[in-house]
């Protein structure tokens, strides 16, 4: 990673200390908060895997170096007073040291429970990516690598023509379960032709805010 930036513009504190935030950049969950000073920074520039400085052990540690569980950095935002950062990160596992996939697992208040979102999609396609390499008589998933294209492809379409005649029959319940079967067969078939998750973001975000129209008409211009 490179930057145009003048770190040292950046508002480090009287100890030389800026806080950071990591950030899934898929489920946009937030997985951790530390502290990092200059040479932190410069790391996890340099590199693209995230440093930070142990206030405790007055040392620089990168994260995941005894776990493995390392934080791919794909950018580094700055707010409005120089004064935080935002890392935004692809985790190789769990963010935090008791396992959990965050740090941030326990609430402090009794409110109503935080829709998952889009944390379980990425989650859930890791998993089917992960699955490439299992064995196939332990896992469905790779099972379904193991037979090949023809059989992704075979139940994507029955999975979507599942889906369509709960549509027309069924209520909302049945509809469900059925859009999330063909969600998940359709990850294995994405997975299987080597399109990531971070690829399927970005064209709904390419997309977004274009009328439909309008996106119809700039394909067929290709």
């Amino acid at each position: 990673m490179t930057t145009s930036i003048d770190i040292s513009k950046m508002k480090f504190d009287e100890k030389g200390l800026i806080a950071a935030i990591a950030q899934d950049s898929v489920t946009l969950e937030v997985l951790m908060f530390a502290f990092m000073n200059k040479e932190a920074l410069e790391l996890t520039l340099s590199t693209a895997k995230a440093h930070f400085f142990s206030r405790s052990r007055n040392s620089l540690w990168l994260k995941g170096e005894t776990s493995g569980n390392v934080l791919s950095v794909d950018a580094v935002l700055y707010d409005c007073d120089g004064d935080c950062l935002i890392v935004k990160v692809t985790p190789s596992g769990p963010a935090c040291h008791t396992g959990a996939r965050s740090c941030f697992y326990r609430r402090l208040d009794d409110g109503n429970p935080i829709p998952l979102g889009p944390a379980v999609i990425g989650d859930v396609f890791r998993v089917v990516e992960g699955r490439k390499t299992a064995l196939p008589d332990k896992s469905y998933t790779a099972s379904l690598y193991a037979k090949g294209l023809e059989k992704i492809i075979e139940k994507v379409e029955e999975e979507s023509g599942e889906l369509v005649r709960a549509a027309r029959a069924e209520g909302p319940k049945a509809i469900t379960h059925e859009l999330v079967d063909l969600w998940f067969h359709t990850m294995v078939l994405l997975a299987d032709r080597g399109v990531g998750a971070n690829e399927v973001y970005a064209e709904f975000s390419r997309r977004f805010g274009l009328s439909g129209l309008d996106e119809k008409a700039a394909r067929g211009k290709k």
